[in-house]
């Protein structure tokens, strides 16, 4: 009888599916829209800011790369520190007055860090860089507390996961758009990278516009059936609540914690490759394809292909074992630095004698060499091969935490999985002005093309133990897929197994 049910029943398409669950969207009032164009302005200042910081620090600032990794790890650290007590603060003063002040501070500190790295004579500039830097970090950590506070906050019960879906589209929407802004300020109005980490003022004041139309009301929405004031079981049961010491303490007693925590540590290097494109590649693509090089052409490849390519991939998501996927898509990951291992000479046939191809990218006339053409070619490659991972392991991260999570710990867990991040973030910022002093150092295009480089000395040996890094994780993870599993309830996998049950019936 059951089998006969679900023949009646028949699944709808994975793709009609997920754009009809953003009909629930209209129970969301016009703050959250308000909150999205926020998201959108502020994302595009931030992912430019962040893949130029490193040739702000250099070329504006004149740190040397080995102080500038310094500088901006400080910088780094001080966001993700931040973050653990922004969420305090954005509870307390709610989602309008959290994005006043945070806006406010990081539109002054953003017109300072402009202003620093164009005029020179400033006595004591490099120490009030570093001031600059020290005082928006916050304000960058709150905005992010203040987003999440705002999907649920201004989404229903049953939006909050469409919400959610949005916020991540738009965010990378605001990724794209960065590099429009990259290239539209260094190649066709030729100006210093001074004034793309200015350009956050411009977007801050704009989200202070957006702010006073948009956001008057910090009141929590609720969908139709739905009752305000809800609480948790355990709170309207009169069951005492448990203390963060005591709830950590009983974390640390679970063996599924410490395989939460193991595979976190053995995918660091995986995750790290996104840190590396920003702190490493800019100088990188400089020094391989000259001054003009398509720096925010390049970067915007990555969030053009996760938009299309998590919608694309929707159908395709519970067809294998979560497991499986989040393995295998951190691989593919992995293996794009190895594309940047082979020889330049392998891309000039991709290439060819289309010296069009750089100049259309970067919006002026630019001579390209084979040299350059192949370096920009593999890169491209690179970024593809990268963010055709991304789409199919990280979504699964998230996804295996909640399967081997305790039921009610899920935030816990993932708030935990930060501390590993935390230390390899800071350990790759810290060597990764060591990493371009040794491996791309002015003038080492030229030596490179030339052939007066030789292996340990080019760049290829610096995307070769990053990339040996990178991989041995999810190699490592397959090889104990069973330990790493056990315990854990993946619903695709359960939902597979349901119509055998059924059948038997």
């Amino acid at each position: 009888m059951s089998t006969a049910v679900a023949a009646e029943k028949p699944k709808k398409n994975a793709i009609v599916a997920y754009f009809e669950d953003f009909k629930v969207l209209k129970d969301n009032p016009k703050e959250y829209w308000g909150v999205q164009a926020v998201n959108v302005l502020d994302s595009t200042a931030y992912f430019a800011m962040f893949q130029t910081a490193m040739l702000y620090l250099t070329k504006d600032a004149g740190f040397s790369p080995i102080h500038a990794g310094y500088v901006y790890t400080l910088f780094s650290s001080i966001i993700t520190v931040a973050m653990l007590a922004s969420g305090v603060v954005t509870d307390m003063l709610g989602v309008r007055k959290s994005l006043w002040v945070s806006l406010s501070v990081k539109a002054i500190f953003s017109v300072a860090l402009g202003m620093l790295g164009v005029v020179q004579s400033v006595p004591g500039r490099r120490a009030l860089i570093v001031v600059a830097l020290v005082c928006i970090a916050p304000m960058l950590a709150m905005m992010q507390t203040v987003f999440q506070a705002a999907n649920v906050r201004f989404t229903s019960q049953r939006s909050r996961s469409a919400g959610f879906n949005l916020w991540y589209l738009f965010m990378n929407a605001g990724a794209f758009l960065s590099g429009i802004v990259i290239d539209g300020l260094r190649l066709h109005y030729h100006k210093p990278v001074s004034w793309i980490v200015g350009f956050g003022a411009i977007t801050s004041i704009l989200s202070l516009v957006v702010t006073i139309g948009a956001i008057r009301s910090d009141h929590q929405v609720y969908g139709p059936g739905e009752t305000k004031d809800e609480k948790p079981k355990s709170e309207a049961s009169g069951a005492p609540k448990k203390g963060a010491i005591t709830r950590l303490h009983e974390m640390t007693r679970e063996r599924a914690f410490w395989r939460f925590i193991a595979l976190t540590a053995v995918l660091l290097g995986v995750r790290a490759v996104f840190l590396e494109i920003g702190l490493l590649m800019p100088n990188y693509w400089i020094e391989v394809m000259g001054k003009d090089a398509p720096i925010g052409a390049l970067s915007m490849i990555n969030p053009f292909l996760i938009v299309t390519g998590l919608i694309l991939f929707i159908p395709l998501s519970n067809k294998w074992s979560v497991f499986r996927m989040l393995t295998v898509g951190a691989v593919i990951s992995s293996l794009s630095l190895f594309v940047l291992m082979v020889p330049w000479h392998a891309f000039t046939a991709i290439g060819g004698s289309q010296s069009g191809v750089m100049q259309e990218v970067a919006g002026k006339a630019v001579v390209a060499s084979p040299f350059m053409l192949a370096h920009f070619w593999m890169s491209a490659i690179m970024m593809v091969v990268l963010s055709i991972g991304e789409v199919i392991w990280s979504p699964k991260l998230s996804e295996y935490t909640a399967a081997i999570a305790p039921k009610g710990q899920e935030g816990a867990y993932l708030g935990m999985s930060m501390m590993p991040w935390f230390i390899a973030k800071m350990a790759v910022s810290a060597l990764s002005g060591h990493m371009i002093n040794r491996w791309s150092p002015e003038g080492m295009g030229k030596k490179l093309e030339a052939g007066l480089l030789d292996f340990w000395h080019s760049p290829a040996a610096m995307w070769l133990i990053l990339g040996i890094w990178a991989i041995s994780g999810p190699v490592i993870a397959m090889l104990a897929e069973k330990w790493f599993t056990e315990g854990a309830h993946f619903s695709n996998e359960a939902e597979a197994k349901e119509p055998v049950a059924e059948a038997a019936e």
